[in-house]
C-alpha cells in the first residue's frame, strides 16, 4: 500500500478566526439570567448563544459565537455542533505505469458538513460508551458508514481517511473542546468557525450529564447563511445556470480583450 493513496474530495480554504470579544460581566448577566429563569420552567439545563446568525459576506475570515448556560447543580457539560449532512466520496488513488488513477472508491452519504464537540473533561470519564454512540459523542460515534458492501478493513481506511481530510479543513476537531465553568453552575465554551464553512442550518445541542448519562439537554438552531451579493450570484447561478454560465464567459472574453488592447496599440 505504500505506492497508494487515499483522497477525499472535498472543498477546503484558508482558515482564520475572529476574537471572542464577549466581556466577562456580560456573560454572568446572561447566564444568571437564564438560570433563575430555569426553575419556573423546571428546566435542569438552559443555554443560549450569543448569535444565532453566522453571516458569509465578501471577506469572510471565519466566525467565533459563544455558548453561555447554567445548570441547576453541579455535573458535566458537554457541547455538539454538527452541520447538515451531505455525501463525500472517498477515492483511492494507485500509481500505474508511472500515471496516478483511481483504483478504488467509497461513498459516505451520512457525512457532517461540519462538527464538533466540546466538554467540561475528557468524554471517556463523563460518559457510557452506550451513552456517547447514543448521542453521537466524539468522532467514532458519528456512525459514517458507507454506501454498498466492503471489507471491514477497507472501510476503516477510508473513515480514516476522510477524517483527516475533515480535520486539515478544520471542519472536523483534531482534539475535544473545553467547556469552562463559572462556578458549580454556570458554563461557557467559544463555538470556532472556518471561513470555509459550509452553509445550512446547524444544531447546536447542550447535554447535562450525571453519573455517565445523558439527564438534561437543549437543541439551539444556528444559521450560517450568504448575505449581501455574494447571496444574490449564488442564488442566480442555482437558478439559471446556463444563463450565469453564459455571462461569466462573455465577462472573460470582454476581459481579455480589455487587456490586450495596450499591447495591440504598441
Amino acid at each position: 500500500m505504500s505506492r497508494s493513496s487515499a483522497k477525499v474530495y472535498i472543498g477546503s480554504g484558508r482558515i482564520s478566526r475572529r476574537a471572542d470579544q464577549s466581556s466577562g460581566w456580560h456573560f454572568r448577566l446572561m447566564a444568571l439570567i437564564l438560570f433563575w429563569a430555569a426553575p419556573a420552567r423546571a428546566e435542569a439545563l438552559v443555554a443560549d448563544l450569543t448569535n444565532h446568525l453566522i453571516a458569509i459576506t465578501t471577506g469572510f475570515t471565519g466566525a467565533s459565537v459563544v455558548l453561555f448556560g447554567a445548570i441547576d447543580a453541579p455535573g458535566d457539560v458537554a457541547v455538539v455542533v454538527q452541520g447538515p449532512d451531505r455525501p463525500i466520496t472517498v477515492r483511492r488513488k494507485r500509481r500505474i505505469a508511472g500515471i496516478w488513477v483511481n483504483s478504488q472508491e467509497l461513498i459516505f452519504a451520512n457525512v457532517p458538513s461540519f462538527y464538533f464537540v466540546a466538554a467540561n473533561r475528557p468524554l471517556e470519564e463523563m460518559v457510557s460508551p452506550a451513552t456517547a454512540a447514543f448521542y453521537r459523542l466524539g468522532i467514532p460515534n458519528l456512525g459514517m458508514t458507507p454506501e454498498g458492501p466492503a471489507p471491514p478493513l477497507v472501510v476503516d481506511e477510508f473513515t480514516a481517511a476522510l477524517i483527516r481530510m475533515q480535520q486539515r479543513a478544520r471542519l472536523f476537531p483534531n482534539s475535544v473542546g473545553k467547556v469552562n465553568f463559572v462556578g458549580e453552575r454556570l458554563f461557557r465554551t467559544s463555538l470556532d468557525f472556518p471561513s470555509n464553512v459550509p452553509t445550512g442550518t446547524y444544531l447546536v445541542q447542550v447535554f447535562l450529564i450525571r453519573d455517565k448519562d445523558v439527564v438534561s439537554g437543549q437543541t439551539t438552531p444556528l444559521v450560517v447563511s450568504k448575505v449581501g451579493i455574494d447571496a444574490d450570484v449564488f442564488g442566480f447561478a442555482g437558478r439559471q445556470p446556463a444563463l450565469y454560465g453564459a455571462i461569466a464567459v462573455l465577462t472573460a472574453m470582454v476581459a481579455g480583450w480589455l487587456a490586450s488592447l495596450p499591447f495591440r496599440s504598441a
